[in-house]
C-alpha cells in the first residue's frame, strides 16, 4: 500500500516505515504529523485517485528530526568583464518517518 501526499508545494510517493526529508514543518521531535493533501491512494490492485485529494484519506508521520541540507554552492561570472560572484546555501528540512496510511 502506498499513497501519494503533497507537502512543501513538493509531491511524494511514501509507504509506511518510509522516511523522507520534506520542507521544514513546525512540530518538534517526536510528534505526529497528519498529512491530509492525500492525492492518491493505492491498495494491491486498487487505486483512488482524488480530486484534487481523496476524501477522508489522511497519513500520519512522526518527525524525527530537524536539520539542513548539505551546501550547495553558487557561480556567477561575466567573462571580460572582471566580475565574479560566489555563495552557498543551505536549505532547512524535517525528517518524517511515515506511521499509518489510512483512508
Amino acid at each position: 500500500m502506498y499513497a501519494v501526499i503533497k507537502t512543501g508545494g513538493q509531491q511524494f510517493r511514501v509507504v509506511e516505515g518510509q522516511r523522507l526529508k520534506v520542507a521544514t514543518l513546525p512540530a518538534e521531535v517526536g510528534e505526529a504529523i497528519d498529512f491530509s493533501d492525500v492525492l492518491m491512494i493505492a491498495k494491491d490492485d486498487q487505486v483512488t485517485v482524488g480530486s484534487p485529494n481523496v476524501a477522508g484519506a489522511t497519513v500520519t508521520g512522526e518527525v524525527i528530526q530537524h536539520g539542513r541540507h548539505r551546501k550547495i554552492r553558487v557561480l556567477k561570472f561575466k567573462r571580460r568583464k572582471h566580475h565574479m560572484k560566489r555563495m552557498g546555501h543551505r536549505q532547512n528540512f524535517t525528517e518524517i518517518q511515515i506511521v499509518k496510511i489510512a483512508g
